[in-house]
Order: structure tokens, then sequence, then C-alpha cells
């Protein structure tokens, strides 16, 4: 059984920056694609971005594209989510995922995931 740990979310002001970090307990192709969701109060959980550790593949939402970017150091299983200019609507609970591929993150279904972090909050203010 594979355990996602994630740290690094916390609270900013507009246009500012966050690293969250997650790291997997174990290596097994169950986790292939890492990557992060989140879920804003109300909201749907939403697939943020991923990382396939094969060939370097990676995914963004429409909403983060130039602004987030997505990296990981097999050696460490670890992903990591710089985000930059960090806007109000980015406020959520941002959750580490894993699965074999990324599919879920394509297809945008959070229930078919394999792998689930605990969580981190991200409060973004003005």
């Amino acid at each position: 059984q594979v355990q996602l740990v994630e740290s690094g979310g916390g609270s900013v002001q507009a246009g500012g920056s966050l690293r969250l970090s997650c790291v997997a307990s174990t290596y097994s192709d169950g986790i292939n694609c890492m990557g992060w969701f989140r879920q804003a109060p109300g909201k749907e959980r939403e697939g943020v971005a991923a990382s396939h550790r094969r060939g370097g593949y990676t995914y963004y939402a429409d909403s983060v594209k130039g602004r987030f970017t997505i990296s990981r150091d097999n050696a460490k299983l670890t992903v990591y989510l710089e985000m930059n200019s960090l806007k109000l609507e980015d406020t959520a609970v941002y959750y580490c995922a894993a699965d074999p591929g990324c599919g879920p993150w394509l297809k945008e279904d959070a229930l078919s995931v394999d792998y689930w972090g605990q969580g981190t909050q991200v409060t973004v203010s003005s």
C-alpha cells in the first residue's frame, strides 16, 4: 500500500507563490503518474497537474497553465507543484494523487484515482 504525504500549503496574498511537495512511501507501477487535484468549498475535486515518470509527460488544467509547474524527482519518489501568480480562485484543499496512468486527470475522474494524500490547505487572499 502506497502512502502519500504532502507539505507546503499555507496562506499567501494574491500574486504570490507557494510550493507543494508530495512524497510517496514506496515505489510501484501504481504511482507512475503523480500529481495534484484540488477541491474548493462547494465544488467538485478537479485535476490541477500531473506528471508521468516515463517520457516526461505532463498535464495541466487550463486554469493553471503558465502559472503552475509540476516536477518530480523519481529517485526521491517526490512530486512538486510550484504555484506562481496565485489568484483568489486558487484557494482550495490540494490533494496529492497517484495512479498507474494519468487518465484520472485527462478524464477529470477523481473517483478513479488509486492513491490520495491527506490534503493541504492553500489560501489566497487579496
